[in-house]
């Protein structure tokens, strides 16, 4: 596969499909399963509190609600709760956004009978939070040496506490949740759907963080090259990234899970997101994307199609 590109890097990394799909997770630290399953109880111990109210904003489909929430480390986070205008609430899915924010929900919806929950992750967005910077190159890097300080761990909580507000919300949506994120939320939702059995189903779509020691080697434009900078200089695997790893968490993965990953991709190396994928051991269902984080000639065609399948994936909920 070829695409014209301005970068000094192959951003398919020199690897064929099959390539992408032998990519094996790495080792993982032996209490990478209590470390997550602590802090799902930590997230969990949770009164998030919900608070709504009606938005400014508008969506043809859905009456739109700006939210606010309480989660760990005493961060609140805000976005949006979204709830079908024209027909009942079948189900209710939790979406995370990527490292270049959100300022507004998405109008590209899979389901018109869902619940959206739509959160700004901590330090980014609405959920500002000093001092961690908005800036993604220096959020990816806030208490990166401390796994139980570190804010992409505690944007995994995030989603988790996320999950409780929903249910408080609206009840009777348990049973019938579901995640998709894509990107910074593509990664961060393999972790949640690895311990999280509130969720049902799930779906990545270019995940980021995944098989952290290969990363490291790959250059990109995306945050992932502020960590590969900071570990260079500090000399070794920041100690919090033997975590938060995508990838190690995607083996304990137990909900049907469908993952988009692109082969060609300047943001996200694509062997990383191919190796979230390639650890599922269960149920897990393969839409590649030609190109990922970049405009590409059926970039519109990819997308609608894409859309069609999450539309029947997450129907079971």
């Amino acid at each position: 596969m070829s695409l014209h590109h301005p970068y000094p890097f192959d951003p398919t990394y020199g690897y064929d499909l099959e390539s992408l799909l032998a990519v094996a997770a790495p080792p993982a630290p032996p209490d990478f399963a209590d470390f997550w399953r602590a802090r799902l109880d930590r997230a969990l111990a949770i009164e998030p509190a919900p608070r709504l109210r009606v938005s400014a904003l508008a969506h043809p489909g859905f009456c739109v609600y700006d939210l606010e929430y309480d989660s760990t480390d005493g961060v609140q986070i805000r976005g949006w709760l979204l709830t079908p205008r024209h027909q009942p609430q079948r189900i209710g899915l939790i979406l995370g956004h990527g490292y270049g924010g959100i300022e507004r929900p998405p109008l590209d919806l899979p389901r018109p009978d869902a619940a959206y929950l739509i959160p700004c992750f901590r330090g980014l967005g609405l959920s500002r939070h000093p001092p961690i910077s908005e800036d993604p190159r220096w959020h990816v890097l806030h208490d990166i040496q401390d796994p139980n300080r570190y804010v992409l761990a505690g944007c995994v909580e995030d989603l988790w506490t996320g999950v409780t507000a929903l249910l408080e919300l609206i009840p009777e949506l348990a049973g019938h949740l579901g995640y998709a994120g894509i990107s910074l939320g593509g990664g961060l939702g393999a972790i949640a759907l690895a311990w999280d059995a509130r969720l049902g189903r799930g779906h990545l779509n270019v995940p980021t963080f995944g098989h952290q020691p290969l990363r490291l080697e790959l250059p990109c434009i995306g945050s992932g090259e502020a960590v590969r900078e900071f570990a260079r200089a500090y000399g070794r695997l920041p100690e919090a990234l033997h975590y938060l790893d995508a990838a190690l968490a995607a083996r304990h993965i137990r909900q049907p899970v469908h993952v988009a990953a692109a082969r060609f991709d300047p943001v996200v190396p694509p062997p990383g997101q191919f190796a979230v994928y390639n650890a599922i051991p269960g149920d897990r269902r393969l839409f590649i994307l030609e190109a990922g984080h970049c405009d590409y000639p059926r970039r519109r065609a990819q997308a609608t199609e894409l859309l069609s399948q999450l539309w029947a994936f997450f129907a079971p909920l």
